[in-house]
């Protein structure tokens, strides 16, 4: 523990010209005195630490003690800075692991690089989880992490339905959707067919002792953008035919599938004298049809199926009888 705090003093210093010994103890989670012996350790050690005395002194490193990383250009430090997601490395257990990383690379720039970091987290945040939904972390997300870094064999009870089911996995790769953690996994029965878990419903997992081989031509990125086009696609089971007023046909992609929106509205025919088009648009059901279509008010007019067009009908009448 101490050893690895003297190794991240030292980097800090570093990274920075001087520190003073409260903002030392403030990144170290340490007391000024605590500061002070580690400086005097540090000395000991042969590592040239100078203290500067006064109300604005502080501590530094002298000597041209650092290591630099002369290789790197401003556009590759801030592009290495970018690539953490904060919240899933928080997840994942490896937020310290990453610190370090950065806090090493820092210290190892250029002085004239040393603003890439800053630079770049002013200026891109990515916040993955959707909107009006409360992130939550999966209680078994650190053990799937801890087993696909191994290439570990797990034994998983999974809750699919009303059913508990147990699956014997190799995990190949972790995804975050929405805020939305989904495992990446090769069957351990036999057949070598890679399948999709979310990992909230795993109840319990176990990591074995064995270590199964990867495939080398399995592509995480590749797999998942050809799984997640086949999972839009398939939950789109009936069609609803609506006329739309030009606004109503730009506003379509904002309240449903976006892709079965633009093919929709690609098909359609010319439009009619008032500009409105007529398009057959897939739907997960006309239940989330309804929900989805009614947002669109008058720009929309549901012409089919019947009974889901008296369903508008109805809402059109009740609205209006509001609004009297």
């Amino acid at each position: 523990m101490r050893a690895a705090r003297l190794i991240k003093m030292v980097l800090l210093l570093q990274s920075r010209p001087s520190m003073t010994g409260a903002e030392l103890a403030r990144e170290l989670e340490v007391s000024e005195r605590t500061v002070a012996r580690d400086v005097l350790s540090l000395s000991e050690a042969g590592i040239p630490v100078y203290a500067d005395r006064g109300r604005t002194g502080g501590y530094r490193l002298i000597g041209g003690y650092r290591t630099r990383l002369t290789g790197l250009g401003r556009s590759e430090a801030e592009a290495l800075f970018l690539s953490g997601v904060p919240a899933a490395l928080r997840e994942l257990g490896l937020a310290d692991a990453a610190s370090a990383a950065r806090l090493k690379v820092s210290a190892a720039l250029l002085p004239e690089l040393r603003d890439a970091a800053t630079g770049a987290a002013q200026r891109f945040h990515l916040d993955a989880p959707g909107w009006y939904q409360a992130p939550s972390t999966p209680a078994l997300l650190p053990a799937i992490a801890e087993a696909l870094w191994d290439d570990r064999v797990l034994t998983a009870r999974y809750a699919r339905k009303d059913t508990e089911v147990e699956r014997v996995l190799e995990p190949y790769g972790l995804v975050l959707k929405a805020g939305v953690w989904y495992l990446a996994a090769r069957a351990g029965d036999g057949t070598g067919s890679f399948r999709v878990y979310r990992v909230d419903r795993f109840l319990a997992v176990a990591t074995g002792e064995d270590r199964f081989v990867r495939d080398p031509d399995f592509d995480l990125p590749a797999f998942w953008e050809e799984r997640a086009a086949q999972f839009a696609r398939s939950i789109l089971r009936a069609e609803v035919t609506v006329r739309l007023t030009p606004a109503g046909a730009r506003w379509l992609p904002h309240v449903t599938d976006r892709t079965a929106a633009a093919e929709a509205i690609a098909a359609a025919g010319a439009p009619d004298d008032q500009g409105r088009i007529t398009v057959t648009l897939a739907v997960e059901s006309p239940d989330v049809a309804y929900s989805q279509l009614l947002g669109l008010g008058p720009e929309a007019e549901l012409l089919g199926p019947p009974e889901l067009r008296e369903r508008f009908a109805e809402a059109a009448r009740r609205m209006a009888g509001l609004y009297e």
